[in-house]
């Protein structure tokens, strides 16, 4: 038996055991489409972390737990008569032979940068008004400001030279401790959210991802406080009651680590 076939006898064994866990199960035959909703979200982070630690037996674990729920909101679809797992499958497929006119048409692009252009020309060709349309309103602001930015480059909407964009973060900054001396709170908080979002965008420049940067330093800050943490417990001594000075001697050496 080939891969393929493997794959998808594979498929159609999920398949078969949603149907069962629908019709049998208490728990599964209570989920609706909003309850799963918040499931679904946690299970995306979850495999972003795994995908962060380049755990990829975690990956697998975790991309199997995500199409568990994409099945699932496709079988509640089905019970309704409002679509199920062909109307997926067909749905996406349709819109990816369209959006890639280079692959199954006669359109001739000279690098990645021009399809992303054609991909968007195309959604407003299908009928979005707005460039930004796709990028849902519930999205972390860190994550959304990324979209945002990647989405109005893709119509020509962008800084020509990094060093642009980084002559924009010093603005921004000087702005924000013009801001800062004045004490204007509201002023405050709207030039700082100016600066992460240059800062975003210089990310962007820089090829590194902003979300992926941070987590990677909250990682770090998390390894590092938890062995300052573990150095004062085999002290006895509370951090509360240990000096900044007797703190950083154990932070440096966790930076060492």
């Amino acid at each position: 038996m080939n891969s393929r076939q493997l794959q998808l006898d594979a498929f159609n064994r999920l398949l078969d055991i949603m149907d069962d866990l629908r019709a049998k199960c208490p728990w599964d035959k209570k989920q609706t489409l909003e309850s799963l909703r918040h499931l679904t979200i946690e299970e995306t982070y979850e495999l972003g972390d795994a995908i962060l630690n380049n755990d990829l037996q975690e990956i697998k674990k975790e991309l199997g737990d995500l199409l568990l729920h994409i099945v699932f909101y496709a079988k509640i679809g089905s019970e309704t008569n409002d679509f199920d797992m062909a109307d997926v499958c067909n749905g996406i497929c349709d819109k990816l032979i369209h959006r890639h006119p280079h692959i199954y048409g006669d359109v001739m692009v000279a690098d990645e940068e021009e399809v992303k252009q054609n991909w968007e020309k195309l959604k407003l060709k299908e009928g979005k008004k707005s460039v930004l349309e796709g990028v849902p309103k519930g999205l972390p602001a860190l994550v959304k400001a990324s979209r945002i930015q990647d989405k109005v480059k893709g119509v020509g909407f962008d800084w020509e030279e990094p060093h642009q964009v980084w002559d924009k973060v010093q603005e921004e900054l000087q702005e924000l401790q013009e801001e800062v001396n004045v004490g204007n709170q509201d002023k405050m908080e709207a030039e700082f959210g100016d600066v992460l979002f240059s800062m975003i965008n210089y990310a962007r420049f820089l090829n590194i991802n902003p979300e992926d940067a941070l987590e990677r330093t909250n990682k770090k800050f998390i390894t590092r406080f938890q062995y300052l943490e573990s150095k004062a417990g085999e002290l006895g001594k509370p951090l509360m009651d240990m000096t900044l000075a007797e703190m950083d001697v154990f932070w440096n050496e966790a930076k060492k680590l």
